[in-house]
């Protein structure tokens, strides 16, 4: 068994996957600098009381020294998330994203350690737009909506080449990188840096393209967090879910046991290592259809509002083509329908502080809603 060390351990995703290494008789230590927008100055009460935890910061050089000495697998997890945000925190994104994995890198090539292993969490929104056909040119990879079209509530993509409507197909790992967003250039340098230095100094590295991530633990109180959190805190205090354009925009909603799931495959098996792999369902779902799940699953007759408005950055739609991940063993096992259940049940107990308002007002006065 290993020494394995996760950094954002005490966050959504990483908590869950220190559970299942704990399960699997890893021992596990947590890097976690408990960020007051996900924790609000708490310690989470599900903590795994088996691991060790060192709540500092990523970026503190002395402690990965101390920290990676003994350790031989690193999942770096840590990260500030928000899309509409980073487009404003420039500096905190970059610093935390950027030069924490840096530091991080830094310390296991210059400075002693035991490391065998280097996993990142890497993000589906470093594609922008994901894939689409046209049925006259073929597979096609469009750009940004222009701001000409969105006014005029055009919300489909259009063939760069012939200007047809366009339909999404699965996005693979050989789409070239657009992101649209400071986060999602963040995520790439995240996983370029570490994919580059793996290599050069022969440490195993694998990056995984989380989809759109959702279950229990996810921060219900950070307005910037993922959309089914951000919902269902919305419809736990009884007000309508905002939806941008129409609502039909869609994406790939993976449920956080199947993120650990490939965590772990990531971890075993060499034939992943060196490899960016997609981590989604391979299937498309609407906001419009998770708000109106939402809404019925916690038995409330909400209705969602769409405001016609657009987010500047937004793609239209992204879904994953998990060809390549399934050839390490990968399945999602927990369905959309299934994983909302627990999302839901969970969260029954969980305070949920709306602050949605709050932040899609940050956005307006930045121009970034129009």
């Amino acid at each position: 068994m290993a020494k394995i060390l996760v950094t954002g351990g005490a966050g959504f995703i990483g908590s869950h996957t220190v559970d299942k290494l704990i399960e699997l008789g890893h021992d596990v230590v947590v890097l976690d600098n408990l960020e007051e927008q996900v924790h609000l100055g708490k310690k989470p009460d599900y903590l795994n009381q088996k691991a060790e935890y060192i709540f500092k910061d990523v970026r503190d050089e002395k402690t990965l020294e101390d920290i990676l000495r003994n350790v031989e697998v690193v999942f770096h997890l840590a990260a500030a998330v928000g899309v509409g945000q980073s487009m404003y925190e420039i500096e905190k994104y970059v610093d935390v994203n950027v030069m924490g994995t840096a530091k991080l890198l830094d310390v296991l090539v210059n400075k002693e350690n035991s490391v065998k292993k280097l996993i990142v969490a890497s993000s589906m929104s470093i594609y922008g737009e994901g894939a689409y056909v046209c049925e006259n040119c073929g597979i096609v990879y469009p750009e940004l909506r222009t701001d000409e079209q969105m006014k005029r509530g055009e919300w489909e993509m259009k063939c760069p080449r012939c200007g047809k409507i366009v339909d999404p197909i699965p996005t693979n790992e050989e789409k070239p990188l657009k992101p649209t967003s400071v986060y999602a250039v963040t995520k790439r340098d995240q996983e370029e840096l570490c994919l580059s230095v793996g290599r050069a100094y022969g440490i195993p590295t694998v990056a995984l393209r989380y989809f759109n991530v959702y279950g229990p633990r996810q921060s219900l109180s950070n307005p910037y967090t993922g959309v089914c959190a951000i919902f269902s805190s919305r419809v736990k205090n009884n007000k309508p879910p905002i939806i941008y354009e129409d609502g039909l925009q869609t994406r790939d909603f993976v449920y956080v046991g199947d993120i650990v799931q490939a965590n772990v495959l990531a971890m075993e098996k060499s034939s992943a290592n060196y490899k960016a792999l997609n981590v989604g369902t391979g299937k498309q779902i609407s906001i419009l259809e998770v708000a109106h799940v939402l809404a019925k699953l916690y038995g409330k007759e909400i209705n969602p509002v769409i405001e016609n408005k657009y987010r500047s950055g937004d793609i239209r739609h992204c879904f994953a083509d998990i060809t390549e991940i399934k050839k390490i063993g990968f399945e999602p096992k927990v369905s959309f329908e299934e994983g909302m259940k627990k999302l839901v049940e969970w969260s029954q107990q969980t305070e949920a502080i709306d602050k949605v308002d709050l932040a899609a007002k940050e956005l307006e006065e930045k121009g970034l809603v129009k």
